[in-house]
Order: structure tokens, then C-alpha cells, then sequence
């Protein structure tokens, strides 16, 4: 079981990690907008969380082709949190690089100018400002970066392996190969 969760974890991660690179090289350029790229964001962790999917089938042929629901879950949960690590990891490397408060600012000045362009009132701007600077003090801080890193792709693997531990307990879904 080590083994499969530690390819299949590795594999996720290194591909949600070069994801995120790829999509926030697109958001730098402006050829993707903040309105949509959260949404280019999660679908591409869905791509690389796919092989939560593989790597619990993996383990399930070499089982002979059974496996519950609790051993899938355990499965899909551990490569979860590889892959969710390699994730955060990445963004830490993009963070020293500086790039991300170029985004933090941007996204920022965005934020703002949507509340002006929604009505908001020069009180609500002043609250949005200083919780913005709050929020920026707070994110200086490793262990909050790292966990709202985390807390981005973690919540989408688990709902990842729960539909695939649900999916490959029936033996009838995608059935080992006879050897």
C-alpha cells in the first residue's frame, strides 16, 4: 500500500503543483482573469486528483480485485495529503520568489474595484482595505500560508476519493485485467 500511495500521491502532486505554475503564468499575463481563474483552478486540481482515482484502483487489482470503501478511503486520503503537500510546497517556492505579492497586490486592487463598481460605499472600501492589510500580515506567517495552501486542494481530494472509493468497491467498475 506504501508504495502505490507514494507514486500516485507524488504523481498528483507534481502535476497540481506544475498546474498551479502554468495557471498563475496565465494569471501574470493577464490571459486569465480573476473572475474565472478559480475556476481554472480547481478544474485543473480535478485533472491531477484523478490519479486518487487510479492509484486506489491500482491498489484494488493488486488485491485481486476487491477493495471496501474504508480501505479506498484510507487509500485515497493518504494520497491526498502527499499530493496536497507537494501543492503547498510549490506555492511556498512561489512565494519566495515574490510573485505572489505582485497576485496578493492585484487581486487586491481588482477586489476593491469591483466593490466600486458594485456600489460599495467609501466605509465599506475602508473596511475592505484594512482587512486587506490584515489578512496580508497574517499570510507573512509560514504555518497560515502553508495550511490555507493546503486548505485549497485538501477539501476537493477528499470529495475526489470518496466518489472514488464508492465507485471502485463494486468490482464491476473498471475490472482488474486477468493476468
Amino acid at each position: 500500500m506504501t508504495k502505490t500511495v507514494l507514486i500516485y500521491g507524488l504523481i498528483a502532486g507534481v502535476i497540481s503543483a506544475g498546474l498551479m505554475w502554468i495557471l498563475m503564468l496565465f494569471v501574470s499575463k493577464d490571459s486569465v482573469d480573476f473572475d474565472s481563474g478559480m475556476l481554472w483552478g480547481y478544474a485543473t486540481m480535478i485533472v491531477a486528483l484523478s490519479f486518487f482515482f487510479f492509484g486506489i484502483k491500482s491498489y484494488r487489482d493488486k488485491m485481486g480485485g476487491r477493495i471496501s470503501f474504508f480501505r479506498g478511503l484510507l487509500i485515497g486520503i493518504l494520497i491526498t495529503l502527499i499530493s496536497g503537500v507537494c501543492y503547498a510546497s510549490s506555492w511556498e517556492v512561489y512565494h519566495m520568489t515574490g510573485r505572489d505579492q505582485e497576485f496578493m497586490q492585484r487581486y487586491t486592487a481588482y477586489y476593491r474595484d469591483k466593490m466600486k463598481q458594485n456600489g460599495a460605499s467609501d466605509v465599506e472600501l475602508e473596511k475592505a482595505r484594512i482587512e486587506g492589510e490584515q489578512f496580508t500580515a497574517l499570510y507573512q506567517n509560514f504555518f497560515v500560508r502553508f495550511a490555507m495552501t493546503l486548505m485549497e486542494i485538501l477539501p476537493v481530494g477528499v470529495i475526489v476519493t470518496i466518489l472514488s472509493a464508492g465507485l471502485l468497491r463494486k468490482r464491476e467498475i473498471l475490472p482488474a485485467e486477468p493476468a
